[in-house]
């Protein structure tokens, strides 16, 4: 029997996440013995000190809202974390902490899976750890974008139609309407949307955020996060078995 392999995911307020089911099926299909995958709730940042002294951990995912404020507790980062500046992934091994960025690699094959020509420029919509991972990918892309949040130049109350309208991808990456909170929507010209458009919520959970569902009203072609949220997980996976065992 393998000795015990801890991983896990840490956030605030996750009782609703993915990342536990999808490890815990993948730990069967690979008829893995000993490996677990708990949630860590933490009420504050500095709470991540108490699970480094497991011996047993191996590395955890990073959701909100803690992708930016873990980077203080980590040793190193990749390349790709460190130019994002957000991590989602963290590797233990020999007790150093890594930080990396999945999100992004996720992000991106969303984003060529559905990409058109015509989809050349983009707004983001949030200003958080994976809006950072979303622009990463844009740049890297060379799809020009405007960032919209509460504190930017362009924001929820200036944002107007005529800009979404020339912006034929939108990205989604805020929280809003997420469950359990599943009615509320973002303020957004909705009537800018047409059906060149190409819309990415990264909520998974419901499925149609509101968001999506008044988009597609629009004609727009509309995708969520459960992709993106796979294939990060897939990446993790990676980074966590490249250890020496």
């Amino acid at each position: 029997m393998d000795s015990n392999k801890k991983l896990g995911l840490i956030g605030r307020n996750i009782s609703y996440s993915f990342s536990k089911k999808f490890f815990e099926d993948k730990f069967q299909k690979l008829m893995l013995k000993g490996y677990s995958y708990n949630i860590f709730d933490l009420t504050e940042i500095d709470e991540v000190n108490n699970l480094f002294t497991h011996p047993d951990l191996l590395g955890f995912n990073v959701t909100i809202p803690y992708k930016e404020k873990i980077i203080d507790y980590l040793d190193d980062l990749s390349d790709e974390a460190k130019k994002i500046g957000a991590v989602n992934c963290v590797l233990i091994e020999n007790g150093k902490k890594t930080g990396y960025n999945t999100d992004a690699f996720g992000f991106e094959k969303t984003l060529l899976l559905h990409k058109k020509p015509h989809h050349e420029s983009a707004i983001i919509l949030g200003n958080g750890g994976a809006a950072k991972a979303v622009k990463y990918i844009l740049d890297k892309n060379n799809i020009p974008s405007v960032t919209v949040s509460r504190k930017t130049e362009i924001n929820y109350e200036n944002l107007d139609e005529k800009t979404v309208k020339d912006h034929k991808i939108i990205i989604q990456c805020t929280p809003v309407g997420t469950f359990p909170n599943v009615e509320d929507c973002l303020d957004f010209p909705f009537d800018g949307i047409t059906k060149e458009h190409l819309i990415i919520d990264l909520i998974y959970n419901p499925n149609y955020t509101k968001f999506i569902i008044r988009a597609s009203e629009k004609g727009a072609k509309t995708v969520n996060g459960y992709y993106m949220l796979e294939q990060q997980a897939e990446k993790a996976w990676e980074i966590w078995n490249f250890q020496k065992k």
